[in-house]
Formats: structure tokens, sequence, C-alpha cells
């Protein structure tokens, strides 16, 4: 099947028509299957010939592996998004439900309980086409195509920087709440605060 055979078309060629070429490429094609039958030649690969995988020299071999337990899930579970109203408006699920769909395009997307969203999404689900939630992951089912799960919260309205920013942080588990007073008491309670000349003598200036 990797040979290729060039055929010339004349002038005879042409009072012959397209099926005698036809002809003369299959009978061309049969040779050389039968020549090569005949003289028995084989074409040697790189690797050894072995019936057990066994005897096989490791760099012949591709090593497999199967997950067997999840450790430490390192996924917050939680994706930033927009809820829309389900396609099948005469599904069963279409009353119980809306779709959520991430921003991030590797996280799946997932059914939300309509409860957890907006009393009037329903009726005005456009109010909420460019406004972003925060959804976390709760399960997926095995023989569902979508994953289920639970709205967090509304950040607001999708291009302004601190909805986008709050939706970064928490993907991430970053938290960004305010600190404890115990911090805060650490830090210099003077203002304002500068550096005194001796901690700059012995610091080397990276400003």
């Amino acid at each position: 099947p990797d040979v290729i055979i060039e055929a010339q078309f004349d002038d005879n060629d042409a009072e012959h028509g397209q099926d005698h070429l036809q002809d003369m490429l299959a009978d061309d094609i049969k040779k050389l299957s039968l020549d090569t039958g005949e003289k028995g030649e084989t074409k040697q690969d790189d690797g050894p010939k072995v019936d057990d995988p066994r005897l096989l020299p490791d760099k012949f071999l591709q090593r497999t592996a199967k997950v067997v337990y999840i450790l430490e899930k390192k996924h917050s579970r939680a994706a930033t998004g927009f809820i829309k109203l389900l396609a099948d408006k005469n599904s069963e699920l279409f009353r119980r439900c809306a779709m959520f769909s991430p921003v991030d395009h590797r996280v799946p997307r997932a059914y939300v309980s309509l409860a957890d969203c907006p009393p009037d999404f329903v009726t005005r689900p456009e109010d909420y086409s460019n406004m972003l939630f925060i959804c976390r992951i709760v399960d997926w089912k095995e023989d569902s195509n979508f994953a289920t799960g639970q709205l967090a919260k509304s950040l607001g309205q999708a291009g302004e920087i601190e909805p986008e920013t709050e939706g970064i942080l928490t993907e991430y588990g970053v938290d960004f709440s305010d600190f404890s007073p115990e911090a805060l008491e650490c830090l210099p309670q003077s203002l304002p605060w500068v550096i005194s000349p001796g901690e700059m003598a012995k610091r080397r200036d990276l400003r």
C-alpha cells in the first residue's frame, strides 16, 4: 500500500479511454504483489519479533499506570462563569436546573439548581446573560455529560476589574479576606513609618 505507481498518459491511452488506464494500473499492482510474494522478502522492523512481551528489552516497552487513589484534590472546584436556561423547555430538567458555563473551558459545564439562581432568572434570563457567578462543582455522575454544581455568589458584570479579579482569586483558592486584628497589630503603629538609618545601612536597597 505504500508503493505509488506512476503511469504515463499519452495519445494511445486517450484513444482507449480511462478504463484502459485503470486496467494497466491494476495489472501493475497485481504483478508487484506477486513478485513480492514469490521472492519471499519481508521488511524487517527495528524492534525484535517475539511472542512474549516479557522478553522484550525495557526500551521497547511503553509503561502504563492506573490511578488507584486520590490523595489530595488540588483544584478548588470553584469556577467563574455564566448561567443560562436549558435548551429543552419541555424536559423535566428544565423546571429544576439551569446550565452553568464556566469561562475556563477546562472546567466542565454543570447543572445548577434554579433555587440557587436569582428569583427572576427564569422570567428574565437576558438580564443575567453578562453577569458573572461563582459555582462550585459538587458531583459528576458517570452517566451524565455535565457535572452538578452549586452557585456560591454573584460577582457582578463581566469585564469589570473587581468581579473578574475576585473570580480569579476564588478559582485558585486565594484567601483575600481582611487581615485579622492580630495580624494588623504586628505592623508598625506609629505612622507615617520610615525605615531607620540603621536598617538601611545593613540592607541592600532593591527599590
